[in-house]
């Protein structure tokens, strides 16, 4: 079985990767694996987590209306976001990774950087962004 993974946030965008994810997984007969990093490690505030893991259960309601074979993940371990999720990926044989994508300015991009960007250039397998 191939796994998939849906890099997810509660987002819009992240709600439209998770919608092609699930179609994927359909097609594919895959599991599909639903991440979302907190940066702040064990520092990181209960309620961010508490909102992750809320964020979490709704993703895995959806899977379970589509009935797609999932597992959601709430990753706290103190790395940037995009390396987490490619870190993940890495670790759990994922063949494919799909991300919502949200526009910014060029500034925005320079002073923040951006995970999407680094999950496409670091990834170990294809990666499907989504807006």
């Amino acid at each position: 079985m191939r796994n998939i993974m849906v890099g997810y946030d509660g987002s819009n965008a992240s709600k439209e990767a998770l919608s092609i994810g699930i179609k994927h997984a359909k097609a594919f007969g895959a599991r599909l694996y639903i991440v979302r990093s907190l940066f702040g490690g064990t520092g990181e505030a209960p309620e961010k987590i508490e909102t992750a893991n809320r964020d979490m259960e709704y993703a895995e309601s959806v899977c379970r209306r589509h009935e797609v074979d999932c597992a959601t993940h709430v990753l706290v371990r103190g790395m940037h976001p995009g390396e987490d999720l490619v870190k993940f990926a890495e670790e759990n044989q994922v063949g494919e990774i799909v991300v919502g994508i949200r526009r910014r300015s060029k500034v925005g991009k320079m002073l923040f950087g951006s995970n999407a960007r680094y999950v496409i250039m670091e990834a170990p397998c294809p990666v499907v962004t989504v807006r």
